[in-house]
């Protein structure tokens, strides 16, 4: 069963993890597509998520996971040695979710922002559902 990875399309720290999860997930689990598309869009109103959510969004077996815990779950079905980073679940939401929160708002600062989503290579064009 596939999952679906939500994730800014406009950010450029975004967009080279999506890089990053592809080159790590030989059995192609991840699917992805931006919060800005229609169905990024169409998947936050189902799963009862604001519209204006700027984080990743990780849609595994019909359940939505926000910031660190998406994050750590998309690890944890990556080649080893990613999936150990899911040992990092054992630190409290809160504390894992200020940490990515903290990070997350500086990353158009530290990495910039493209004015549009950006037009995906081939390989990844066959994972993209939008």
């Amino acid at each position: 069963m596939s999952a679906l990875l939500l994730f800014d399309g406009v950010c450029n720290v975004c967009n080279a993890i999506v890089l990053f999860v592809v080159d790590r997930d030989p059995k192609e689990h991840f699917q992805f597509a931006s919060l800005q598309s229609e169905l990024g869009e169409r998947t936050l109103r189902e799963h009862g998520l604001p519209m204006d959510l700027n984080t990743v969004v990780l849609i595994e077996d019909g359940k939505a996971y926000v910031r660190s815990s998406a994050a750590l779950r998309v690890a944890r079905g990556l080649r080893w040695p990613w999936p150990a980073l899911y040992t990092l679940m054992l630190i409290p939401r809160s504390l894992r979710d200020a940490l990515y929160t903290s990070f997350a708002s500086r990353r158009y600062k530290l990495f910039g922002k493209s004015e549009q989503c950006r037009i995906p290579t081939p390989e990844l064009r066959r994972r993209m559902l939008a």
